[in-house]
């Protein structure tokens, strides 16, 4: 299966970052490179986003780590959206951005034409399904093509031994329904473009019939009590399919969640880091722990499927009773800072918090920490039992050896 390709090549590990604090994140967790959007030409409108003054210290932070930045530029533009992007693209330039995601190819050629050493990555937006449309972007000059979710292994080796081109997958987060996330639905029913980046998600809302001659009455479509969900999905997980996916040839592993919180992705991205890892240390004696799939059942998500990966998705797969998200855990602090000389940390509140509290506390490296909050300090020095404001600042008692900046407090539910 070598084709064109170095099989065994390590990938790089691809994180979302919706904010500054998700980038420091991702990057602490152990991500090769980030995807992030400016205020403007993304498709996650609803994202933090990064204005230019963040992205410049989002870059500055991640190189200095030796960690990758690529900027989404993959709105389908219409003639007003190219007004200020030739502008936008040589900023990105001179702040050595390491890439542009783009789908439109109007946008890519003006990339081309602009800021021609930017290397360009097509978007899954551009429905790459096949090896002779990768080698359509290939011969342009894209350096890399993000490959469908509608996609199964099988199809991905062979885009692979066809072509140069580096390949980029999904491999954890959200399902759109629509095809490669192409989806008119918001904007009939909410006018909010989702492929200019404003999506509603109103494949996750409850829907009921209304017959034409009794108008008034609904008549839900019913799956069970709670109501239907006939748009709905799966989040895809492929945690324990990293090795073939590593086999198949592809470069960039994907994760999706710019709009996730802090504590998903530093969980999602540790875990999917240690089984990369662990895998290339050793690859004929590697084994799947289970503890790892454990610690993303930790994460708010709903139920998991390997998507298309395997075989044609059936009912079950995509669509189901609820579009809830299971929450298991709650996400409660940040460590700032750890004192040494009296063994305690400094502690930002995320969720309220009590004396009495049993907690596990999830560091960048190793095996989460159980631990219980005894004592609290507020930043007047006076005790308390409860951290009920939000970011208030704690201090408390950290568990023997300390902890490192950046580790993540949560609690069972």
């Amino acid at each position: 299966m070598k084709g064109n390709y170095e099989i065994m090549k390590k990938p790089e590990l691809l994180a979302p970052a919706g904010t500054l604090e998700k980038l420091y994140m991702a990057v602490h967790y152990g991500a090769d490179a980030v995807y992030l959007g400016g205020k403007f030409f993304g498709l996650r409108a609803g994202a933090g986003n990064f204005t230019m003054a963040e992205i410049a210290e989002g870059i500055d932070f991640a190189h200095s780590r030796k960690v990758k930045v690529y900027v989404t530029i993959n709105i389908f533009a219409h003639n007003a959206d190219f007004k200020d992007l030739a502008a936008y693209l040589r900023l990105l330039d001179e702040l050595q951005a390491d890439g542009i995601i783009v789908s439109d190819p109007g946008v890519f050629r003006l990339a081309k034409e602009t800021v021609p050493d930017l290397p360009i990555h097509i978007s899954t937006q551009a429905n790459n399904t096949n090896w002779s449309t990768a080698l359509f972007w290939q011969e342009l000059g894209a350096k890399r093509i993000i490959l469908a979710r509608e996609l199964s292994l099988k199809e991905m080796a062979e885009i692979r031994r066809r072509t140069k081109i580096e390949l980029e997958a999904f491999v954890h987060g959200a399902m759109c329904i629509s095809y490669s996330g192409r989806c008119l639905l918001s904007n009939y029913l909410a006018g909010r473009n989702a492929n200019k980046g404003d999506c509603a998600h109103p494949c996750r809302w409850k829907y009921q019939l209304v017959e034409e001659k009794r108008p008034g009455e609904y008549f839900p479509v019913e799956e069970d009590q709670r109501g239907t969900y006939v748009f709905n999905s799966k989040d895809l997980c492929l945690v324990e399919h990293i090795p073939a996916l590593i086999r198949a040839g592809i470069r960039s592993f994907k994760i999706e969640g710019r709009m996730k919180s802090s504590y998903y992705l530093a969980t999602v991205v540790k875990v999917y880091r240690e089984v990369i890892d662990s895998y290339l240390a050793d690859p004929k004696n590697f084994s799947f722990d289970p503890k790892w799939l454990e610690e993303l059942e930790k994460v708010s998500h709903r139920h998991y499927t390997t998507g298309f990966a395997f075989k044609k998705p059936d009912e079950k797969d995509h669509r189901y009773e609820t579009s809830a998200y299971v929450r298991n855990y709650d996400f409660i602090g940040v460590v700032l800072e750890y004192l040494p000389e009296t063994g305690e940390m400094w502690v930002e509140q995320r969720n309220h918090m009590s004396v009495g509290d049993k907690i596990e506390i999830l560091t960048p490296k190793g095996p989460f920490i159980p631990w219980e909050i005894t004592a609290m300090k507020n930043d007047q020095g006076e005790s308390i039992q409860h951290a009920p404001h939000p970011r208030q600042e704690v201090l408390m008692p950290a568990p023997p050896g300390g902890v490192v900046p950046f580790s993540l407090l949560r609690r069972p539910r």
